[in-house]
């Protein structure tokens, strides 16, 4: 959708910016808290220390006992580690006063997340383009993007319950001025 540059543009404008998933990545990484325990649920899904990101998509989306069954587990492990690092990341802006903040959360409204927060701001593409961004990704295929959506609330009703949106489908210029208009009404 543009979440990466909408994410880029607050931070070069000194807003702190908490990324759910560069978090996840962190938690499966070498030393990860998430590690071990995928370990004990997961146990092909992780070598040498670290979470196989291909390896435990495997187990999660294609176990023969349910996928549900398997990502509910998994999400058991994940969610509430993200959570906890969330929270050190709202306590250590409070610490230094910061006046705003982004939570940078894929799956927001499907988590409820939008209860702990201010005002929620989802940025948009046209399913075209978001086709074509997520399908240009190395690891991405069109089974596994029509797997992500299957998941995800649709963008309409994403756009309908936010308070702001950031349409990323012309420029990112374009998106760019957008979020700083954001910003100065925000502040």
């Amino acid at each position: 959708m543009g979440k990466s540059t909408a994410s880029a543009t607050f931070r070069r404008h000194h807003v702190p910016v908490f990324d759910a998933d560069a978090t996840v990545h962190a938690l499966q990484a070498h030393g990860g808290r998430a590690v071990a325990p995928i370990a004990a649920a997961f146990p092909d899904a992780v070598r040498d220390g670290v979470v196989v990101r291909e390896a435990l998509r495997q187990a999660v989306f294609e176990d023969p006992h349910g996928q549900r069954a398997a990502l509910r587990r998994l999400e058991r492990i994940v969610h509430p580690l993200v959570r906890a690092e969330e929270r050190r990341f709202l306590a250590a802006a409070r610490r230094r006063r910061r006046p705003l903040v982004v939570l940078d959360i894929p799956l927001l409204f499907e988590t409820r997340g939008e209860r702990r927060c201010d005002a929620v701001v989802v940025v948009s593409a046209p399913p075209s383009i978001q086709r074509a961004r997520v399908l240009a990704r190395p690891d991405m295929n069109k089974a596994r993007l029509a797997s992500i959506l299957k998941r995800q609330m649709p963008d309409r009703l994403r756009r309908a319950r936010a308070d702001a949106v950031i349409h990323t489908g012309l420029s990112r210029h374009t998106s760019r001025r957008h979020i700083l208009a954001l910003l100065r009404r925000m502040r």
